[in-house]
């Protein structure tokens, strides 16, 4: 690592640059890398700049949320860091309507970096009385914090801003359209980020964010607001997501006990049949890309092992 780095923050990226902000509260830059780094900067890194004003090195990350990327029939599969260097994930969902499956399934990405997971479900001014409360999910994800919000009426949002404390970093994360950048419109005291409308037809609303960008709350916390994520493809377990799910299992009469029939298990009966549906599909999904992975290692190794040979044997 060069010497005499300045430590500075990435707040954006972009195609080959990144803008920055210093520790030393001067105004941001937009820099590139110098040289081949080790690592990709990414949003909510901490990098050190040169002299010369270039990023030089990727401190390393605590807290990331990564994803599988989508791949082609065939292609190897590849992951994706959306953020790093993050305190809390805050996953949105919309009313009416709100999908558990996938706020476990965000819930999941973040327990899987080691991120705690706070839950908003948005648009509360379009529902009346009756509908499934943040609460209610969150009782049955085992998250501890759990928000009905209105970025319109303001329900919830000072509830929110509770846990942004100064000096936490914290994500959005959820599908498009699902009320984040108006919700983080609403913390900032501010209408910076660009929203979409409501569709009448179905009360849903637009993509609007197109990069992921970290941005500095009123009250001194960060947050970093992403764009609408389609496919949240795990890629290294689901964490703590399923904590309730793991710690009955210990109490399975057999260790390899898939909670479905086996006499003595401890999981079938104490847990939701929807949230054990749930895990069951992760866990499928997480064994699919293990198996891919594992022959994707094979193969690197196999062609490491060829290009040694041809190496020490060249043509004469």
């Amino acid at each position: 690592m060069p010497s005499q780095l300045t430590r500075a923050r990435v707040l954006a990226q972009y195609r080959g640059h990144w803008l920055v902000a210093s520790e030393a509260d001067e105004p941001p830059q937009l820099l590139t890398a110098r040289g081949r780094l080790t690592e990709t900067p990414i949003t909510g890194d901490w990098v050190g700049v040169d002299e010369g004003g270039a990023i030089a090195h990727v401190y390393n990350r605590t807290g990331t949320i990564i994803r599988r990327v989508p791949g082609e029939q065939g292609k190897p599969v590849s992951a994706q860091i959306l953020a790093a260097n993050v305190d809390l994930a805050l996953v949105t969902e919309p009313l009416p309507e709100p999908k558990a499956r996938r706020l476990e399934r965000f819930a999941a990405l973040a327990a899987a970096g080691g991120v705690p997971v706070a839950l908003a479900l948005t648009k509360t001014d379009l529902v009346d009385d009756g509908y499934l409360t943040a609460a209610q999910l969150a009782r049955r994800m085992g998250v501890a914090d759990a928000f009905d919000v209105s970025a319109v009426t303001g329900e919830g949002i000072d509830a929110v801003r509770s846990l942004l404390t100064p000096g936490t970093t914290a994500v959005l994360l959820g599908a498009s359209g699902t009320g984040k950048s108006t919700l983080v419109n609403a913390l900032l005291g501010e209408d910076r980020m660009k929203t979409g409308e409501v569709r009448a037809s179905d009360r849903r609303g637009r993509h609007t964010t197109v990069t992921r960008e970290l941005l500095t709350l009123p009250g001194g916390a960060q947050l970093i607001d992403t764009p609408g994520i389609r496919v949240a493809g795990l890629w290294d377990g689901t964490g703590e997501s399923f904590a309730d799910v793991d710690t009955l299992a210990e109490h399975c009469r057999f260790v390899d006990c898939e909670h479905r029939t086996e006499p003595g298990c401890a999981v079938r009966d104490a847990i939701d049949p929807e949230r054990l549906a749930a895990w069951r599909k992760l866990q499928r999904e997480l064994a699919w890309v293990e198996d891919r992975r594992a022959a994707q290692r094979q193969r690197d190794e196999w062609h490491k092992q060829i290009t040694r040979h041809m190496r020490a044997n060249p043509k004469r």
